[in-house]
């Protein structure tokens, strides 16, 4: 509840910020002098409202989503040993940190991964692949375990969609208002919207989420170092550096789509703004000067 407060204050905070910035630098007016006469207050709440429904359903629908998309069989009744374990390991770092217990499942995947979702700490979904029980042991299989659990505790799912929100937000204002100005100055639409509006609008929301997505990433890579330090408290710092390690000797690219994959294989260059998870070399030299 509380990040969903500061949230709200915070995307309030800069809507009010940005208003009072356009007044100052007298962007209001040189729009009005223009037959620009586009209600900027009126635009930014409706671009919120638009920016942060789709995050806010997104984070809500996430645990019934990645079920199905990912074919997650929930743990209900241990069959095996395997599974009586992993429920054993989840409930006893749940406790560890504080947190009601999460929905425990295995998906069907040769590749070693894992991941988190869900929209409250207490009522989660912690699940992991077939590749990863059989490529890592068991003190590895523990610390990315305790990876995921970190983001759990951590309210990393609902921070993102949060984030997201706020950047939805405002791709879309600025978005809104070159799309207005170029079809009104450049093409001298005199009334309604002219085609060039929508054209621009488009265009313009394309741009802005290729470069607004640089900064969610940036802070996706930034959570990946929080949770493997989470994942050594856990479980200790030689099993996660293990399980890290385990994964470069793999060097198989994560196939889970966009924000459910726990782990990644590296890029570099312009490559590395766009990704969500730090080099593992560089996971791993955190680790080790972690203290």
């Amino acid at each position: 509840m509380k990040r969903i407060f500061l949230f709200l204050a915070t995307n309030l905070a800069i809507m009010v910020a940005i208003s009072v910035l356009f007044n100052l630098l007298g962007i209001r007016s040189a729009l009005d002098a223009q037959g620009v006469n586009l209600d900027l207050n009126a635009l930014l709440l409706m671009s919120a409202i638009i920016g942060v429904t789709g995050s806010v359903i997104s984070l809500l629908m996430s645990k019934w989503s990645a079920k199905n998309a990912m074919g997650v069989h929930v743990i209900s009744q241990p069959h095996n040993q395997t599974e009586q374990w992993l429920l054993d390991v989840v409930a006893h770092q749940a406790q560890q940190l504080g947190i009601g217990m999460p929905e425990v499942g295995i998906f069907d995947s040769p590749d070693a991964n894992a991941f988190a979702t869900g929209a409250d700490r207490n009522n989660a979904l912690v699940a992991v692949s077939t590749g990863l029980l059989h490529r890592m042991n068991a003190d590895e299989v523990e610390a990315v375990i305790g990876h995921e659990m970190s983001h759990v505790a951590n309210g990393d799912m609902v921070t993102m969609a949060l984030m997201q929100g706020v950047v939805n937000t405002f791709v879309y204002f600025f978005a809104t208002v070159i799309g207005y100005v170029v079809d009104r100055v450049v093409f001298k639409t005199e009334r309604g919207y002219g085609p060039a509006y929508y054209i621009v609008q488009m265009v313009a929301q394309i741009a802005l989420s290729i470069l607004a997505s640089m900064l969610v990433m940036w802070f996706s890579r930034h959570r990946e170092f929080h949770a493997d330090a989470g994942g050594a408290r856990l479980a200790g710092r030689e099993k996660m550096i293990a399980a890290l390690q385990a994964l470069q000797r793999a060097h198989e690219p994560s196939q889970l789509p966009g924000e459910l994959a726990a782990f990644g294989i590296n890029g570099g260059g312009v490559q590395r703004l766009f990704m969500s998870h730090p080099p593992l070399e560089e996971r791993i030299a955190a680790l080790r000067n972690l203290r």
